[in-house]
């Protein structure tokens, strides 16, 4: 039943389950090692970077992380006209050199991961191995702290009396919890993955 408090237009938020939270948490391993040897290496900018969580934060619909990831974006020197720009899903400030890894991190996070194979290798093509591992570990990072940061988003409205509509306290409670658990089992779990075969 809804409240006159209420938020009534949360229909834009992508809501995941256990299961796609697992899942994305055992591709993270993979990923940050990738990450860390791009701030060394630089293979592709850390405003790019930003760009591309931006992008994919805009299709997830994570207040928390459009937030952390404004701050982030401006102190990479992203202007807040583009930053404000990405995330109302505007395409007027994607430049064409980034405008393929930016389509396909949408892409990614509106198929909640399960992304066409075709698609990826689009971005291959366009820049390169080491480019585009970089462009998918930045991806899946950003997938994690947006399904995580979505139940955290909606229960922090929750307790300022604004409850998402979509939402419920014990789907809310139950995500943020289960990172304890899930955290630790998905990094013993990856241990027997990474390196015998590619997580898809």
């Amino acid at each position: 039943m809804n409240t006159q408090n209420e938020i009534n237009t949360d229909s834009h938020i992508q809501y995941y389950s256990f299961r796609e939270y697992y899942k994305a948490l055992l591709l993270i391993y993979k990923s940050i090692p990738v990450l860390r040897k791009n701030k060394k290496e630089h293979y592709i900018s850390e405003q790019f970077i930003e760009r591309i969580m931006l992008a994919v934060t805009e299709v997830n619909g994570c207040a928390v992380c459009s937030y952390a990831h404004t701050k982030m974006a401006l102190k990479q020197g992203v202007s807040s006209d583009e930053i404000e720009g990405f995330l109302s899903g505007n395409d007027a400030y994607i430049s064409p050199d980034e405008a393929k890894a930016i389509l396909f991190a949408q892409h990614y996070a509106s198929e909640k991961g399960e992304y066409d194979k075709n698609a990826f290798r689009t971005v291959l093509d366009e820049y390169g191995q080491q480019k585009a591992s970089v462009i998918l570990a930045a991806i899946r990072m950003i997938m994690v702290g947006n399904i995580s940061g979505i139940p955290l988003s909606a229960f922090s409205s929750r307790l300022k009396g604004k409850p998402y509509t979509h939402s419920s306290v014990a789907y809310e409670l139950g995500m943020i919890l289960s990172t304890l658990v899930l955290l630790p089992v998905s990094f013993i779990h990856s241990l027997f993955i990474i390196g015998k075969k590619e997580l898809r």
